[in-house]
């Protein structure tokens, strides 16, 4: 069986008045991320861990936050082509576990539609996408409402 893992890893600032979008979903908030895209941190990370397991570069290789084709792009739209990228190369994501650091909002409500959301596009089952969230006890940015940070592990198998 041959099988890869990749990590990824992505940060954003918060600031007020901007939307916030986390795996896929709009979520209730007054802050948002500052982004080149539509500043979904735990697609981005998600991409960069997927990429990183076929050691394909990183999201902003394949993506450039310079380049206005990717200008406030729905960060799915990433994930869709990454995951083509994947299956071209004779590969399939086997599971993903996406960890979202965010000091506010509490993002329960939103983990299963979260999973639902990500399996969709990546075209899996929801049972092999976790998302979890987690405050960082007020400490350090997150925990000082100044961002976002995510972390992402998949493992992939080839076809």
């Amino acid at each position: 069986m041959d099988i890869r893992i990749g990590n990824g890893y992505d940060v954003h600032a918060l600031a007020e008045g901007l939307p916030l979008w986390l795996g896929g979903l709009k979520i209730e908030s007054p802050v948002g991320c500052i982004a080149h895209s539509d500043g979904d941190v735990a697609i981005h990370a998600l991409c960069d861990a997927i990429l990183g397991a076929l050691a394909l570069g990183d999201i902003g290789k394949h993506f450039p936050d310079n380049s206005d084709e990717f200008k406030g792009i729905d960060s799915k739209i990433l994930l869709r082509r990454v995951m083509k990228l994947v299956r071209e190369r004779g590969w399939e994501v086997s599971n993903a576990d996406i960890t979202i650091a965010l000091q506010r909002p509490k993002l329960a409500p939103y983990i299963i539609s979260m999973r639902e959301c990500l399996a969709e596009v990546m075209g899996i089952s929801s049972d092999r996408v976790s998302v979890k969230a987690t405050t960082t006890e007020k400490l350090g940015f997150v925990g000082r409402g100044e961002g976002c940070e995510v972390y992402a592990v998949v493992l992939v198998n080839r076809l």
